[in-house]
Parts: C-alpha cells; structure tokens; sequence
C-alpha cells in the first residue's frame, strides 16, 4: 500500500470510540480463537498496559492518561492463545473503587476533596500537599527477575506477570534523586537498566538524572537497592524542567532531548492550592528555547558541554541512537513546533465524531520522523560549514559564531496528520546499533488505524489496515534462527468494534507486514499503549 492509499482511510462510523470505553476484568483467561498458525516459537505472553476504567461512578476521567492501569496478557501455549486482563491494585484504582470517587489526581483530572469531610479536615487537606498518583498504565519492564508496571512518576509497582495480581508499590525517590522516571527505560543485554528523571540539584537547580539499575544480583538482593545515578544533564531552565518522556541511548552515549514543553514547577507547586487544577495546567511551552541536543559518556558517566541546538519540536519516543564514524545519528517521532500534543489527547476530543476528530487534528502539531546527527568531533575554527560528513544523510550539524551547532534534521517520513508514532524495532539485535527497520503505530488524526514498517535507509514503507479496526504498539519478536534484521513477527492487539469476536491478537510477518494468524477473543478492549513479549 502507497501513502496516496493510507489518506483515504476515513472512520466516519466512530468505531475508534470503543477503545476510550471502561471495561470489566476477567476473573480467569479467555480461550481465543485462533484462524491461521500460531508460529511454534511463540511461547511466552504478550503484555499491555492501557487505561481500562474511565469513570466512577459520576464522575468521569478527562484525559487518555486519566483512565485506571489494567494489564492484559495473551500466552502462547502449544499453537493456543488465551487472553487475560486485571487491573492493577494501585492505590488510585483501590480507594477510588473504596470510595467510589477520584481520590487521587491524575494527570488531566482533579480529585476534589471528600465532600462529607468538614470544612476544617477539607481545608488543611488542600495545604499538606499533593498525593502523587501511582496508575501505572504505560508500560511494563523487567528489573532483575522481577516485572514493574510503571508510569511517569516515581511510583513503580511490582506484579506477577503469570496471574497478573498486584504484588507491591515502590517508590524510587527512596533510592536515588529524581522527581520521576519514564516509561521508557532502556535494558541491555545483561538486564542492566538506564532510566531518566528531572530532579533539584544543589541550591534548587533543576537538572535530569541518568538512573542505572544492576541487573540480578548474585546474593538475590533487589536491583533497585542498587540503583545509583550515573552522569546529569542541566536544565536550560532554573524552574521549568522539560517534559521528558523518553532519551537515546548508543553503545557509548546517551542523548537527552530538551523540548520546549516545559512544566512550571511554581504553578506545579502551587497547583494543588487551586481548586480544580491538575498536572496538565502545569504545562508551558518556551518558544525561545528551541530544542536542545545534550550528550553524555557512559563510561564514565560524563556531560559533554557542547551545545547543540534544533528548532522547536514536541518528542515523545526515540526510535533508536548509534555512532557511525565520528557521529551520533538519533532518530525519533517529531511533532512540529511547541504545542503539547497532550493538549488534543482529551477524552472529549478523542470520542469526537469522525469531523470534529479531523478537525482537531488540523491544529495540533504535526508529525515528522526525523534523524538528527551529532557531531562528536568538533573544532572550534570550523563555523558556518557542514560538519555531518556521513554519507547517506541529508542531516546537518552547523557552528555558529558563538559556538553553539545547529542541527537541521533528515525527514524519514511525513503524512499531513498521519503520525509513525510508538515505534519498535528489532531492540535486542539492533538497539544502540546502525539499523535498517522501524515498526510503529499509525496514527490518523489521532486516530491508531494502522501498522506500518519504515526502512529508515531507503525511506520506503509498509502498510497493514482493515477498516474498523484499531491497532496498537507493535511488538517485535525475532524468530530464533533468524539471520536479517526483519526475520521475525509482530506482535499487536487490534479492536474490532463491529466484529462479533471484537478484540484479538494480530501476528504479522516482519517483512512485509501480511498477516501469519490471528487469535479473536469475544470481548472488547480498551486503548492500550505499550508493553513487552516475556518470552
């Protein structure tokens, strides 16, 4: 399928609106049933973590990222598949079930103070600060032996991925500096852990911590215990960090991208003062700023003060980060300019008819998959000329007279309004190395209706869509004797609203995206965002 074709994908029916709808857990897992075969090397679960629960009782969850954290899983069994889904035990689901009212704010959702509490007890609830919420609906990684379902804060919690309950929650600011960690850690081989998070430095200054978790110990003590932060990037701001969502990482360096969505910590601060503000009320953008390129060693850690700069860009997910001779070569999902996409990921928005949904999408920010090349080798007397010297790239790295570079990226892909988003690669193999193949979610004002595959060398595309059907983040899995980078499967979970088995498993081919089998499950499923195949 061309481009041209991808456009006329229209979803004027509102099919998409299911997946914004609460829905039950299972007390035990659901046969599925599967049409095609299952490839015999699939035996483990796919995890996902997504929003399940988007009310309680009257009150409504207002944004994608309000809804409760449930966790489904489908295992591989013999050419079988069963489906699975609990929500987590957090203490935002229980008290809100305990209470039957939002108890804890969420991130575009304020919880009011218990109306049947006194003036007085209501009054100095607002003062002794905010509790930060521990729904952990965005992804799920392994620490040491153990899995943790994780959002942005620094609440992490601990489950058992076989009967999917809820074992415990921990909180990193125990172990180490930081205000929160991403979703996004980045795992090698050895099962070590490389996280980010914005944290006070000395004196109130506000810098982003690099957090390395050993993998399993040999005494079976907890990683985390372990856990110690290894190099930090400065704020260009003294009181408004960036919005951080994910970082690169090669075999020798991490990237940390500065956007300028920036979250006011006065307001942050004060926020929890004022009636009916939440997280999003905290966000700015500075249009000045543009958006800064910081690198660091790994070994040791060390903060490069080279200072690289980029017209302003929104940027949740790295794609993925290597060196070739002398360069660092970052790829991401872009979206142009300084709004904060968050700002049409409301509910309200997102269940729109299919008009007002395309509409929205007119004025948010555009998406761009772009590579961007950092020079690491730089002289001074160099300025006004080119320094990217890598020949398969239209990306340049310029100095200017006061010594800041000036990147101006590749473009790897653009749709008006059709986003390359959540993209997966072959990240065993190929994470921190020259790759070929990126897998991600299409996005069609918003709207997840696609699959696609991007060679990120020849720019050229693959495409897998039905129409009413709505995928998620897809997942690589590569087979065991396989030789190039694509030999393998991908793993999503599309929703099928007008099927009568509504919601199934989808297993493609990784070259060419055409369909190996599919495993349908009679009940319907909510947005989910990422997740992992546990072997």
């Amino acid at each position: 399928l061309s481009i041209s074709v991808l456009l006329k994908f229209e979803h004027p029916a509102g099919g998409y609106k299911k997946i914004f709808e609460t829905c039950e857990e299972l007390a035990e897992p659901l046969p599925a049933t599967v049409t095609g075969r299952i490839p015999s090397f699939l035996k483990g679960s796919l995890l996902r973590l997504g929003p399940g629960l988007f009310e309680i009782g009257d009150e409504p969850f207002y944004h994608l990222f309000d809804g409760q954290a449930l966790m489904h899983k489908f295992d591989f069994k013999n050419g079988q598949v069963t489906y699975h889904r609990k929500f987590i035990k957090t203490d935002a689901y229980v008290r809100a079930i305990t209470e039957k009212r939002v108890v804890i704010t969420e991130f575009g959702t304020f919880a009011y103070p218990d109306p049947c509490k006194n003036i007085f007890s209501r009054f100095f609830s607002y003062f002794k600060g905010v509790e930060v919420t521990d729904n952990c609906l965005v992804n799920v990684y392994p620490i040491g032996e153990d899995f943790y379902a994780v959002t942005e804060t620094n609440f992490i919690t601990k489950v058992n991925t076989d009967t999917l309950e809820t074992l415990k929650k921990v909180d990193m600011c125990n172990y180490v500096n930081i205000n929160g960690v991403t979703a996004h850690p980045h795992i090698e081989r050895d099962g070590t852990v490389y996280n980010i998070g914005n944290c006070m430095g000395k004196g109130a200054t506000l810098a982003y911590n690099i957090v390395k978790i050993p993998p399993t110990q040999k005494d079976k003590s907890d990683p985390i215990e372990k856990s110690k932060v290894v190099v930090q990037f400065p704020s260009a701001e003294r009181f408004k960090p960036s919005y951080v969502h994910s970082f690169g990482m090669s075999d020798n360096y991490f990237v940390f991208v500065e956007t300028p969505v920036k979250i006011n910590l006065l307001k942050f601060l004060s926020a929890w003062s004022i009636r009916g503000s939440n997280y999003m009320d905290c966000f700015e953008s500075n249009e000045a700023q543009g958006t800064l390129f910081h690198i660091a060693r790994k070994y040791p850690g060390e903060y490069i003060n080279d200072k690289f700069k980029g017209a302003p860009i929104g940027m949740f997910h790295h794609i993925n980060t290597y060196e070739d001779q002398g360069f660092i070569v970052v790829d991401l999902c872009a979206w142009k300019g300084i709004e904060f996409v968050y700002n049409y990921l409301w509910l309200a928005n997102l269940r729109a008819n299919w008009d007002e949904v395309k509409k929205a999408a007119m004025m948010a920010p555009q998406p761009e998959v772009r590579r961007y090349v950092i020079p690491l080798d730089i002289h001074k007397e160099e300025q006004g000329k080119n320094l990217v010297s890598l020949p398969y790239t239209t990306a340049t790295a310029v100095m200017h007279a006061d010594g800041m570079i000036w990147l101006e990226p590749e473009v790897l892909f653009s749709g008006p309004r059709q986003a390359f988003e959540f993209p997966q690669i072959n990240y065993k193999r190929f994470g921190g190395k020259n790759y070929s193949y990126a897998y991600g979610l299409g996005l069609n004002h918003f709207i997840p209706d696609r699959i696609c595959k991007l060679n990120v060398k020849t720019k050229e595309t693959w495409v897998w869509q039905e129409p009413d059907s709505y995928p998620s983040e897809p997942l690589f899995v590569q087979t065991p004797d396989g030789v190039d980078e694509d030999d393998g499967v991908l793993l999503t979970i599309v929703v099928a609203p007008g099927s009568q088995r509504p919601g199934y498993l989808l297993i493609l081919n990784a070259k060419d995206l055409s369909e190996i089998a599919r495993a349908e499950v009679e009940c319907s499923m909510p947005v989910t965002f990422h997740g992992m195949y546990k072997p």
